[in-house]
């Protein structure tokens, strides 16, 4: 049976697909790729740069608000009220505008962020060994797969060795799963499909050669990506929507109870509409998308500058609620850089044939890049005989160990490195100083003691032994009856500027904890070394008996969690959690899981794929100070976001509601529509240069959490202090002043929007006011707005705008008035916080 396409491609041979395909074992020419690319149309097109901003210009107007104001443009247009037309088209169009440069340069950090952490794969063209970006991967390509790869599509199995992969995107199987070359029966269910990768997953061991069959929307990834859309929240984004919407109902139910009494007070029916809708856009807090969006786009641009790549913008706010950094030690806490201190026997001398099994081990090693063999590569070697690679079982995670096969001139050997433990268990003999064995058990005691010995003065040792064999078929079942050679002593140096990273941490209030594979005397040497007294440890073997009530208890007072499997990391970041907000940092293939799990995940730049994949930032350089400086944006983005939103809550809605009710007393509006309008203008112009204002260094020492109870009883508190001085102004100006309709509206137009402008430089800071410096674009802007403000009514268009000039008098009142706003706010300010933080 031939298929006609290429569904259920595991029933048939891989020479079969070579020739359908057009490929072979040295995979397709780039010329044949191109042409397959090109056909598709999956080489990037380039949209039009001005097309594509004015599809961004035009939907800065597709908000209910904005479509709101729109509705009111061709009213006034209908009722030939041309005045009114104009001023909101103006208001409506430099909104938009502003908008939109601010959200274009957002979307051109996020575009620039993407492109730098692009998944490459390796492929054979033209028979030679390229990287490629995944997404550039065509039927017919020839996949060279190695532990840690994530993989770009659906493919056959042309070779393998030792091949696991990790299939619980698709299946929900947890256990990595052996792949082999071979052909399976067409019905043969998903998770049976061993002679197949699949796009989405990974390989967790072992190498192989895959001939790609299906890619992109093809493959069984993505077909249900296509059908399923996952998008998760975090608690940030949750809060804003939650809290935006809130504050969107009370304007609605607000604005059409103020236009329904008006109605009944047989007052202007279109300008009573008009007025309710400006009210309903005063009050609502329109800019708030925007404003996270851009704090969070300044943020990663701030964070790329310190090389830290922020794959998620939202994950920006989650950074800067973490309070506890979950690390391995190497390349972190330690240089990363191994150095073998020594390649002694199992007596403790040096020995020049440990030296020589250690080198072929690493020298033939396929399967895995790690550090440790690359600094085996690197040894000089005294004497030694020329070997030739016969086989290869790669390390994996459940073993701890690798094996390679060699023939030399005299032999042919089976040579095994890896942890302590594991290759102890499989060794019978031991290697003694005259070249003779004997009986291991003798020795396991000795050897037992002298390992923990190493540990305990820094060094990390691994085990290494070997068999002389007879067959050139190598597989893990062949790992018995070894003969145990000796130790491989590494050493990798504490990092210089760990411990003043640390200090700064803990000033920020972000505990560290440190989980690693290592030995527990390794880990715990290095823990003294950094300054930690007396470390707690617990290591992986206890961690089997714990319950999960008990260790949500004990990784509280743990410092330090050694010898543990790459599941229990898992286990652990998601106990400390339920006390934490935990990010977690790793670049190996053992802590995808982890990473998955922690809120905040971390990877390097020359992580494996799959765990690159998985974490939410990939820093350029592994450096723990870098993730110091990220919390600090992060927290600093919180805080930028949090100031227009107190701003929201407090005095604009506090003006608005004032209006509101005084409309409902006053024979005519306190203030006109457009005059409504033009206070949310003049104030929302400074307002979105707030993303990129100074933080105070007492905001960023803490986590910054979302606390909807706090932003409430703000609302209320300060709400009620802006709603006060409103009637003071409503006072002065109809009682004291005794001012007519267009002077009045004039005073409070003034009043409303300078109390807006300057709470913003009250509510930046938790200190007083004039203790903080602004930023220098929001100090600017604003001065301009209040300018602006000030001399309006005195400008040739005030007549149009329902504004009249104001008596010196009339004018020195509201600036009082203002004055004696900003003192008190500025001290309840003060009061507010200092209680908020004692409670």
């Amino acid at each position: 049976m031939q298929p006609t396409s290429t569904d259920n491609f595991w029933q048939f041979d891989t020479d079969y697909w070579f020739k359908k395909l057009k490929s072979s074992r040295q995979g397709i020419t780039k010329l044949e790729a191109e042409k397959i690319l090109l056909h598709a149309g999956l080489h990037p097109k380039s949209k039009s740069i001005l097309k594509k901003d004015f599809l961004l210009f035009i939907r800065q107007f597709k908000s209910p608000i904005m479509l709101l104001l729109i509705g009111a443009i061709f009213l006034s247009a209908f009722l030939g009220d041309t005045s009114d037309m104009f001023i909101i088209i103006f208001i409506v169009t430099s909104s938009g505008l502003l908008s939109f440069f601010q959200e274009r340069n957002a979307s051109r950090i996020v575009t620039q962020l993407q492109s730098m952490i692009s998944i490459k794969s390796s492929v054979l063209r033209d028979g030679i060994v390229t990287e490629i970006i995944s997404k550039h991967i065509v039927a017919g390509d020839v996949l060279l797969l190695n532990a840690g790869d994530l993989l770009p599509a659906d493919c056959r199995i042309i070779e393998a060795t030792e091949l696991y992969a990790n299939e619980s995107s698709l299946t929900g199987e947890s256990f990595p799963v052996r792949k082999e070359v071979g052909i399976l029966e067409e019905l043969t269910e998903l998770s049976q499909r061993k002679n197949c990768l699949w796009e989405g997953t990974n390989i967790v061991s072992g190498n192989a050669k895959a001939l790609v069959i299906q890619t992109g929307d093809q493959t069984v990834f993505g077909s249900i990506a296509q059908s399923v859309t996952n998008v998760v929240e975090t608690s940030f984004e949750k809060g804003i929507k939650d809290f935006g919407f809130f504050l969107l109902k009370i304007t609605l139910l607000l604005a059409v109870f103020i236009l329904v009494v008006n109605l009944l007070n047989h007052k202007n029916p279109i300008e009573s509409a008009l007025f309710a809708l400006a009210l309903a856009v005063g009050m609502a807090p329109e800019l708030l998308p925007a404003i996270s969006t851009i704090a969070m786009s300044a943020g990663a641009r701030r964070m790329l500058d310190k090389k830290v790549i922020v794959k998620k913008l939202s994950s920006i706010q989650n950074l800067g609620e973490v309070n506890l950094l979950c690390t391995d030690k190497t390349g972190t806490i330690t240089e990363g850089n191994i150095k073998i201190s020594g390649l002694i026997d199992g007596f403790g001398q040096e020995s020049d044939f440990v030296q020589q099994l250690a080198y072929w081990n690493a020298t033939f090693e396929t399967g895995y890049s790690n550090a440790i063999d690359d600094a085996l590569r690197q040894l000089k070697l005294k004497t030694g005989e020329n070997a030739q690679k016969i086989g290869e079982v790669p390390y994996d995670f459940i073993r701890k160990r690798l094996s390679i096969a060699i023939i030399t001139n005299s032999q042919k050997l089976l040579i095994s490195k890896g942890a302590f433990l594991p290759i102890l268990s499989i060794c019978t003999k031991i290697k003694l100083g005259d070249g003779t064995h004997d009986d291991i058990a003798l020795y396991k005691e000795e050897l037992e003691n002298k390992f923990e010995h190493f540990g305990s003065d820094g060094f990390r040792a691994i085990g290494i032994c070997y068999k002389e064999i007879s067959s050139e078929n190598i597989s893990k079942e062949m790992e018995t009856e070894m003969v145990f050679a000796g130790f491989i002593l590494l050493n990798d140096p504490v990092k210089a500027d760990i411990i003043a990273t640390i200090i700064e941490l803990h000033k920020l209030n972000v505990g560290l904890k440190i989980i690693t594979g290592d030995n527990k005397n390794v880990a715990k040497s290095i823990a003294q070394h950094i300054g930690i007294k007396n470390p707690v440890v617990l290591t992986g073997k206890e961690l089997f008996n714990i319950n999960p009530e008990g260790l949500k208890q004990l990784v509280k007072k743990t410092h330090i969690f050694a010898e543990v499997e790459p599941q229990q990391k898992e286990r652990i970041i998601l106990a400390l959690r339920k006390t934490y907000t935990v990010a977690y940092m790793g670049d190996g293939i053992n802590d995808v899981s982890a990473i998955t799990a922690a809120d905040v995940g971390i990877s390097v730049e020359n992580a494996v794929d799959v765990t690159r994949e998985a974490a939410d930032f990939v820093l350029m350089e592994k450096n723990l100070m870098v993730i110091v400086d990220g919390i600090k944006e992060g927290r600093k983005t919180f805080a930028n976001t949090l100031k227009y939103l107190y701003i929201s809550t407090g005095s604009t809605f506090g003006n608005m509601c004032s209006v509101a009710a005084a409309s409902l007393i006053l024979p005519f509006l306190p203030m006109l529509p457009k005059q409504i309008l033009l206070t949310n203008f003049l104030t929302d112009f400074p307002f979105l240069t707030v993303t990129s204002d100074n933080v105070d260094a007492e905001q960023i020492v803490r986590p910054g959490k979302w606390n909807l109870n706090l932003i409430r009883n703000y609302m209320v508190i300060f709400g009620i202090h802006s709603a006060l001085f409103d009637v003071i102004t409503f006072i002065t100006l109809l009682f004291v002043l005794k001012v007519k309709e267009s002077e009045f509206q004039t005073g409070w137009f003034i009043e409303s929007v300078l109390s807006e402008l300057f709470i913003l430089f009250i509510i930046r800071t938790h200190k007083s006011f004039f203790r903080s410096k602004p930023g220098t674009y929001l100090f600017i802007l604003s001065s301009i707005a209040l300018l602006t403000t000030i001399g309006l009514p005195y400008l040739p268009i005030a007549k149009e705008i329902g504004l009249s000039p104001l008596p010196l008098i009339n004018l020195f009142a509201m600036l009082l008035i203002v004055i004696l706003y900003i003192i008190t706010a500025d001290i309840l300010k003060v009061w507010f916080f200092k209680k908020y933080h004692r409670a």
